[in-house]
């Protein structure tokens, strides 16, 4: 079976969520979208039955498939599916879903690469959904995603508002595919590595830094980075999608 050998709920990562205001801020979030819903982890269905009252065609993914039987016989209506979200296909319009904590980042990276789908709503941890979302600073997934997605933080989830109760509060975390990208799918790999020398690389300050990851002479980087705006003491947490592609197409020239 695929689920976990060990079984229980804290292996399979379950942390059921049942905060009421969560849920309707979940299924106005999603109204606002159109078109099929794939739900990731519906665990004991309680976002699903926010779901449902859409009125749209639904499917869903569950790793347990003691629940998965369970979400058979309460929602006839929607298809349930026995596998692991990781290495299933992400092929909806609209993606939902209360993410296991400890799957976050990897769910994540995996949705950021599938390419079918437009809208993402899916529950995190509070300081992961801060990140993606620039809060206090970007981080090199974000920004390593920006030219094709939009990130926005809709709201934080207390951490009693699960069963069991985690350690850390939740967020509610909303992906939007651009209609128009920063930058061609052609070159994504590229950009993306533009951004991780970004990162990884050596220097106190962004001019240095952006001379170091691309060899562009000091003046010109330190020119560049004052042309954008960024300030001396910028960093690569500070850089904003439209500045970051400036920066790439710069060092590429």
């Amino acid at each position: 079976m695929p689920r976990s050998k060990h079984g229980g709920p804290h292996e399979l990562g379950q942390n059921f969520l049942h905060h009421k205001p969560t849920l309707k801020l979940i299924a106005r979030l999603v109204a606002r979208t159109s078109g099929p819903i794939l739900e990731i982890g519906p665990g004991d269905g309680a976002l699903t039955r926010v779901l449902v009252r859409l009125q749209r065609p639904i499917s869903a993914i569950e790793i347990d498939e003691r629940r998965v039987a369970t979400l058979r016989r309460e929602f006839p209506q929607i298809r349930v599916r026995c596998a692991d979200v990781l290495s299933s296909r992400l092929d909806a319009p609209n993606i939902v879903g209360n993410l296991p904590f400890h799957l976050t980042t990897p769910i994540l990276r995996k949705l950021l690469k599938a390419h079918r789908w437009q809208t993402a709503i899916v529950m995190t941890q509070w300081e992961v959904a801060k990140k993606r979302a620039s809060v206090g600073g970007g981080t090199m997934m974000t920004a390593q995603a920006a030219p094709w997605f939009e990130f926005e933080l809709a709201g934080r989830v207390p951490a009693w508002g699960f069963s069991p109760r985690p350690a850390v509060d939740g967020g509610v975390l909303a992906i939007n595919r651009r209609e128009s990208p920063l930058v061609r799918a052609a070159e994504r790999r590229l950009y993306e590595h533009f951004v991780r020398k970004m990162f990884t690389g050596r220097g106190g300050d962004l001019g240095r830094i952006l001379e170091n990851a691309t060899g562009m002479r000091r003046k010109a980087a330190r020119r560049l980075v004052a042309e954008l705006d960024l300030g001396v003491r910028a960093l690569p947490r500070d850089i904003k999608p439209d500045q970051w592609v400036a920066l790439w197409r710069a060092g590429r020239g």
